[in-house]
C-alpha cells in the first residue's frame, strides 16, 4: 500500500477517502482539517490566546499538540474530576505533556474545591454520573476562561463524539439540543466564553494514529464513569454503517450542519437579566444548574 501522494509506503488506509498517507502525508492532510474547521467557523484568529481543555485522552491532547504546530497560543486547562486513580493519571498525562513541551496549564481539582469527587456529588445529589460531570466541566470551562481572559475554549471532540450525540439526539427528537448541536457555541457578546470543537471533521481513528504517529503519550482507559453510557451504544451502531458505507459518519453529521440553519430557528441571545443570582454566569433560571447540583450535594454530604 503506497501514499496516494508521494508513493512512498502508506503508514494508514482511510476508506472514507478512498485512499491511504505515509505518515507526513497523512500529518499534512489532518492539520489542514483542522484549519478548515477553524477558518469555516471563524472559531478564533491567531491574535488571541487560546484556553485548550484537555483530560489526557488522545484527542484533547492532540488537539492541544495541533494548534501549537498551526501556530496558535495556547494555554492548557485540565479539571481534576476526583475519580480516584483514573483522574490522578489523567492529570500526570497533562502535566507530563506541558512539561515537556515548556506550556502553561491551569488545574482544578474537585476534591480541593469541594472536598468531594464528581462521582460523590453526582450521587449525593441524584444524578447521573455523566450528567453531573457535564454540567461542572461546563461551569469550570466558562468560569476559567472569563476570570483568565481567555475569549475562546477549545476542546477535543471529534467526529464520533458529535455524530453520537446527533444520533441520540435525533433517536429522542431532542429538538432543543438539536438546535444547539454545532462545533461553535457563540459567546452571547462576552456573556459566555466561546466554546469551539476543531476537530469535528475527523473520526477517532485518525486521531489515534495522530496520537500514535507523533509519540503522544495519553491515558487509554475510558473513564469508569461512562459504564454502560448510551453513546457508545450510538458510536457503536455508527461503526457498522461506516464499515459498510466509508465516509457515512462524515456525511451523517455534515450533512445536517448544512441543514440546520434552515430547519432549526438559532436561539434567542442571552440577556444581561439572564444570570444566576448565586454564581453571576448565564443561565435560564435565578439558579443555574451548576449552583442547584452544588448547593444539593454538600448540603445532603452535611446533613
Amino acid at each position: 500500500m503506497k501514499c496516494r501522494k508521494c508513493k512512498k509506503p502508506a503508514v494508514l488506509k482511510m476508506p472514507r477517502h478512498n485512499t491511504a498517507f505515509c505518515d507526513v502525508c497523512f500529518q499534512d492532510y489532518l492539520l489542514k482539517q483542522v484549519q478548515k474547521a477553524i477558518s469555516d467557523g471563524k472559531m478564533f484568529l491567531k491574535e488571541a490566546p487560546i484556553l485548550v481543555a484537555v483530560s489526557g485522552g488522545k484527542d484533547s491532547l492532540a488537539l492541544w499538540d495541533i494548534l501549537i504546530k498551526l501556530g496558535y497560543e495556547t494555554v492548557g486547562l485540565h479539571l481534576n474530576l476526583g475519580i480516584g486513580a483514573y483522574s490522578a493519571t489523567s492529570q500526570q498525562m497533562v502535566e507530563k505533556f506541558a512539561q515537556t513541551r515548556n506550556l502553561r496549564l491551569i488545574t482544578h481539582g474537585y476534591q480541593e474545591s469541594y472536598g468531594l469527587g464528581v462521582v460523590e456529588i453526582a450521587k449525593a445529589s441524584a444524578r447521573p454520573a455523566c450528567s453531573a460531570c457535564g454540567t461542572m466541566k461546563r461551569h469550570h470551562f466558562n468560569r476559567i476562561a472569563i476570570e483568565e481572559g481567555f475569549p475562546v475554549v477549545a476542546t477535543g471532540h471529534n467526529l464520533d463524539d458529535e455524530a453520537a450525540r446527533l444520533l441520540g439526539n435525533l433517536l429522542k427528537w431532542q429538538v432543543p439540543y438539536l438546535e444547539k448541536q454545532s462545533p461553535v457555541l457563540s459567546d452571547d457578546n462576552g456573556k459566555w466564553a466561546k466554546k469551539v470543537k476543531p476537530l469535528y471533521r475527523l473520526p477517532e481513528r485518525e486521531m489515534a494514529a495522530y496520537a500514535i504517529l507523533n509519540r503522544i503519550d495519553y491515558i487509554v482507559e475510558e473513564c469508569p464513569m461512562s459504564n454502560g453510557a448510551k453513546a457508545f451504544t450510538y458510536k457503536e451502531t455508527l461503526n457498522r454503517l461506516e464499515e459498510a458505507s466509508p465516509g457515512a459518519k462524515h456525511q451523517f453529521y455534515l450533512g445536517f450542519l448544512k441543514q440546520k440553519e434552515k430547519s432549526f430557528p438559532s436561539p434567542p441571545p442571552v440577556t444581561d437579566a439572564d444570570a444566576c443570582l448565586t454564581c453571576g454566569q448565564p443561565c435560564q433560571s435565578e439558579q443555574c444548574g451548576y449552583c442547584r447540583l452544588i448547593e444539593r450535594s454538600t448540603s445532603l454530604i452535611v446533613s
